[in-house]
């Protein structure tokens, strides 16, 4: 009897913290950081002084500086570093978007501190 009252416990156990193991599949990274870097192809915006990053992994930011020109890295692959807009709300987005979709892409925008040139070109 004592067995068969452990072996439901740790089954309901289990079943209690699965939800917070399995919402978010990769633990590294926190999508509701106020910093961000990174990686990918720069390419003109929608509005003449914006412009967005395509990362390696599909995840895409819209981005603006008041201090680092963007413009003259159009087509190169670089490295920004920012500050997220509205981090708290975009963490909260993405996460509830991977919970529908894990294979959705992350989509934010960001005010590029620090830029630096990885390559020419975009591959």
């Amino acid at each position: 009897m004592k067995s068969k009252f452990a072996i439901n416990f740790v089954a309901a156990s289990c079943l209690a913290i699965s939800p917070g193991v399995f919402a978010n599949p990769s633990p590294n990274q926190d999508k509701s950081a106020e910093v961000r870097s990174i990686t990918g192809c720069l390419s003109k915006g929608d509005s003449a002084d914006e412009f967005a990053i395509t990362a390696s992994n599909g995840s895409t930011w819209e981005l603006k500086s008041d201090t680092v020109k963007l413009s003259s890295h159009v087509g190169h692959t670089v490295t920004v570093t920012g500050k997220v807009w509205h981090p708290d709300m975009h963490g909260a987005k993405e996460k509830a978007k991977d919970a529908v979709d894990a294979d959705a892409k992350e989509h934010g925008h960001l005010n590029v501190t620090k830029m630096s040139m990885v390559s020419e070109s975009c591959k």
